[in-house]
């Protein structure tokens, strides 16, 4: 996790390094004297060296400092934090819905297989998938607020406000659960312990919920942290569609203005957020899983024996 972070930390400042625009020029205007000019670069230390620079802001990021607004003078790191919660809801609330719909509608397409129901599932999964999240949300825009009036296109003042972008990342979202989930189930009911549970004479419901899904769950645990962690970056660019002051906004705001000090906080606040999350679920996988279990605990047992 910790050379991914600082990996990601220094292609950003590359890129920053790299990309044309003179925030000083920006902020102090043409008309200022080269001498202000330059007094400014100083102050906002661009004059420094590229490694200058990159390990002074890793350090103070360490110590949970971002540096402040080369525009505002505000905290970075206060900003983040006032507006992560809208970004984090909206990712919460797609990813809860993915998983409602994206599960039951995976297990039905799998007891279901090669039926009208189970092509028709397959295909607007398929679909989904293969469109855009952005796309989605400018398709509904149109139809729910424009054509139908019944939503809001933009902003966060009602609760309708909120539906939106939650459905425009969900349906993605969505869609790779189900095509995932049914082919998990699908492996699993052709097992030989599904066929002897059968023979047995249990229900099929018993069969499906109780046995089958409970092995087929597993691997959608991992799938959903990597969604988990795909809907903030999408929920970053949901913000910006439907005009919600997350931290999609603030960040779009700091590159337009080439403002370095939020576009690196930004970056990193969301680089160790994504990390720590996949961290988790590994982890967490590790321990549903009992064939992982075993496979340490075999292995601790060789170390020990050896």
């Amino acid at each position: 996790m910790i050379p991914i972070i600082l990996g990601i930390t220094l292609v950003v400042a590359i890129f920053i390094q790299i990309a044309p625009g003179d925030p000083a020029r920006i902020k102090i205007g043409n008309e200022a004297t080269e001498e202000e000019y330059q007094a400014l670069r100083d102050e906002m230390g661009l004059d420094d060296p590229f490694f200058v620079r990159y390990f002074r802001f890793l350090g103070n990021a360490l110590r949970g400092d971002f540096g402040k607004s080369f525009y505002n003078s505000r905290p970075v790191m206060a900003e983040i934090f006032q507006r992560f919660r809208y970004t984090i809801v909206i990712a919460l609330l797609s990813v809860t819905l993915a998983v409602l719909v994206g599960v039951p509608l995976g297990i039905f397409a799998a007891t279901h297989q090669y039926t009208i129901m189970d092509n028709a599932a397959i295909a607007l999964a398929l679909v989904c998938v293969s469109m855009p999240s952005f796309f989605f949300a400018l398709l509904m825009i149109r139809f729910f607020a424009l054509t139908l009036g019944i939503l809001p296109p933009s902003g966060i003042t009602t609760w309708q406000g909120w539906i939106l972008p939650t459905l425009s990342l969900a349906l993605g979202f969505a869609a790779t659960i189900t095509r995932q989930m049914r082919s998990n189930m699908l492996e699993v009911i052709r097992q030989d312990y599904i066929t002897t549970a059968r023979s047995k004479g249990l229900s099929e419901f018993k069969i499906r919920y109780k046995h089958a899904l409970k092995n087929a769950i597993i691997p959608i645990i991992m799938i959903v942290g990597g969604i988990f962690g795909m809907a903030l970056g999408g929920a970053m660019i949901a913000e910006i569609i439907f005009s919600v002051p997350g931290l999609g906004q603030y960040t779009l705001g700091g590159l337009t203005g080439r403002d370095y000090p939020i576009v690196q906080g930004s970056t990193f606040f969301m680089s160790v957020i994504f990390s720590v999350i996949m961290l988790l679920i590994d982890l967490g996988f590790a321990f549903i899983d009992p064939r992982i279990r075993s496979q340490f605990a075999r292995r601790r047992k060789r170390e020990r024996v050896s």
